[in-house]
């Protein structure tokens, strides 16, 4: 489920990869409204159904399972067509799956009072504080309570959605999921302990990154038919969540394109030399060369592996470690087994505030200079016009040579 103003791109797409992959789920994106939902990074989703339209296909019965991703506008009165919606669905007996912070978008609706339910790191101590009839849970990477199962941060939705497959298929067919789509991190049947993380000094990395947006570079995301799910979050979701590069989904033609699992994405252009660089999602799309058309293309999933293996890498070796490391926490995806190799710290960013500030020093010492050159002007009295010298006969007169 997504709201009319859009989801986070990986609470979205990668529990609908899994529940996909096990071939037991008819898994639909549903929306509001049928316009393309924005997805974080600047991914456009085409529902599949609207909630009338689900609805109708389900005779007025509510479905087996809703996936609930983190929306933007949790609390505010135009979340109320999701939240009113999720809780007639709770009601008919739906199990309720919220991903990361899609929990507070369940605690706005009041179906988390009275539970145990957990959240991102980075929001619980607001979620605390404005949900207090709910057990916060910190440290594990979900929490399963009955009808309704909650996870932790971004990536820890695909130990939550595995625990849904669990308990509705069985624990063989979350295995083969795990499988399928290189999941390294399943725990059978229990919720993996996680450390609960906490903001550090190295974060101030992120720091720099939002305060130096404006000059970041664009990369355009070329979308191509058949494309993994998480391989597109993974894209979108790595560089989006890092603040130090901008994503804009293109596809040839600006055509809309179907992923694997049948979804549709609308692109918002046609690659251009304009972007700063062109990344190819998909293990597919590097075997066949997809972009080889374009100058330089990127091909992140061309190794194998969890699809966000590839894109931390080269967000380690094109803009920094200390970002690549804080993007994973954030992603809640342990990195141990990666060697992030490149800058270790984003110097010319750091530098640049300190020259800008000497700059400015300087061009206000020299303004004020200026300013008190001009003031010494005019306080300075005019000197009075000399006065023309008498002449005098004799020195008339001894002018001329004799």
């Amino acid at each position: 489920m997504v709201g009319d103003r859009g989801a986070v791109v990986s609470d979205t797409l990668a529990p609908f990869e899994v529940l996909a992959t096990t071939g037991a789920f008819n898994v639909y994106a549903v929306a509001p409204s049928g316009r393309p939902a924005p997805l974080t990074g600047g991914l456009d989703l085409v529902p599949d159904l609207t909630f009338a339209g689900l609805a109708d296909l389900l005779g007025g019965a509510a479905p087996d399972v809703v996936v609930v991703p983190a929306m933007p506008d949790v609390g505010q009165s135009t979340s109320e067509p999701v939240t009113g919606w999720l809780a007639r669905q709770a009601a008919g007996g739906s199990l309720l799956l919220s991903v990361c912070n899609g929990a507070g978008v369940l605690a706005s609706a009041g179906l988390l009072d009275g539970r145990r339910a957990t959240a991102h790191w980075l929001r619980f101590d607001t979620f605390e504080e404005d949900y207090p009839g709910v057990d916060w849970v910190p440290g594990t990477r979900y929490v399963d309570d009955g009808d309704v199962i909650s996870t932790a941060g971004i990536l820890s939705g695909v130990d939550g959605t595995l625990r849904v497959v669990e308990r509705l298929v069985g624990p063989e067919a979350a295995a083969r999921a795990a499988e399928r789509t290189g999941w390294p991190h399943h725990s059978p049947g229990t919720a993996a302990s996680i450390e609960q993380a906490r903001v550090r000094p190295a974060d101030a990395v992120v720091g720099l990154n939002t305060a130096f947006g404006w000059n970041r570079d664009t990369i355009g995301v070329l979308l191509t038919d058949g494309v993994g799910e998480i391989e597109l979050a993974s894209v979108f979701d790595t560089y989006g969540q890092s603040l130090a590069v901008r994503t804009v989904a293109v596809a040839s033609g600006a055509t809309p394109v179907r992923s694997r699992h049948g979804l549709t994405f609308a692109p918002r252009g046609e690659p251009s030399a304009d972007l700063d660089r062109l990344v190819v999602p998909g293990a597919e799309a590097a075997r066949r060369g997809a972009a080889d058309v374009h100058a330089g293309p990127v091909y992140p999933h061309r190794e194998g592996g969890f699809p966000f293996d590839g894109v931390l890498r080269d967000l380690a070796r094109t803009t920094d470690v200390a970002t690549a490391t804080w993007t994973a926490r954030v992603l809640e995806y342990p990195v141990d087994h990666l060697a992030l190799s490149g800058p270790a710290w984003p110097w010319t960013r750091t530098l640049r505030p300190l020259v800008l500030a000497l700059l400015g020093v300087l061009a206000a010492f020299g303004l004020f200079r200026l300013v008190r050159a001009r003031r010494a002007v005019r306080s300075t009295p005019a000197a009075a016009p000399p006065r023309p010298r008498p002449r005098t006969r004799a020195a008339a007169g001894s002018s001329r040579p004799g």
